[in-house]
């Protein structure tokens, strides 16, 4: 991978040879820079010493919250270098218009160049295998994994949830990755026609995609803090095919 601009600064913890379990269950902080900024994340290390495949994950508006940090320690002990990236520098909300002056705040240029340079200091680790690196996001975070699909041409794989879709045929044609997307079928943001419009581009274009809606489902459907809209069912179903789908993607033959 090509990331000659990006400078990634040591963890801030003493990594040890070798790990067990009880290190996917313990996140490490880390920081890296993007060349005009220092940005920080969690890190979850899977047992073993590798190189494993790895993830890059990506929250919601609400930021860098405990139910994001579940899902990364989840890939974790699936057998991923999980890195879930911080884009609010330590802010967190449960408060919608807070969340929404929150995402308002990010520049996507500069939001998308964090997430590469994620993408670069995975890629740099000895127990990672750079050639088998994903990204997953939620919300705000699926449609930022959608855009670093875009700006990484050697990402192999992103799963999208409910997150904001491009359209046009120059950015998509930069997408290497293949894509796995969750939807809900009553998303008044992310609607099922938006959906289909994006799929039926990247099937055009001869892009690697799959994409399931969930009639029954709104958006942020696979949040159990969502109240109104949480859909058990239906969240056991897309963590099966996000299982399955980066199982192929990044770990075959393991």
């Amino acid at each position: 991978m090509k990331h000659s601009k990006l400078r990634v600064l040591m963890p801030m913890v003493i990594l040890f040879a070798a790990c067990g379990v009880a290190c996917a269950q313990t996140p490490q902080g880390v920081a890296w820079s993007n060349g005009t900024e220092t940005v920080h994340g969690l890190l979850y290390l899977p047992s073993g010493s590798g190189p494993h495949p790895a993830l890059v994950v990506i929250h919601e508006w609400w930021g860098l919250v405990d139910w994001v940090k579940d899902q990364a320690q989840d890939f974790a002990r699936q057998g991923y270098v999980t890195l879930a990236v911080d884009l609010y520098g330590g802010q967190v909300t449960n408060d919608p218009q807070m969340a929404y002056q929150l995402m308002s705040g990010l520049s996507q240029q500069g939001s998308v160049g964090n997430l590469t340079g994620a993408v670069a200091f995975l890629s740099r680790r000895r127990d990672v295998d750079p050639r088998r690196i994903g990204a997953i996001g939620w919300c705000m975070g699926g449609g930022y994994a959608a855009q670093l699909a875009i700006a990484d041409p050697e990402l192999r794989a992103v799963v999208i949830n409910y997150g904001q879709l491009p359209t046009d045929r120059a950015s998509l044609e930069r997408i290497h990755a293949a894509v796995l997307g969750n939807f809900g079928g009553l998303d008044h943001g992310i609607t099922p026609d938006d959906v289909h419009a994006f799929a039926s581009s990247m099937q055009a274009l001869g892009k690697h995609i799959n994409v399931k809606i969930y009639p029954d489902a709104g958006h942020a459907f696979q949040n159990p803090n969502n109240k109104n809209g949480y859909r058990a069912a239906d969240t056991a179903n897309a963590k099966e095919r996000e299982r399955k789908f980066l199982a192929q993607e990044l770990q075959p033959g393991m």
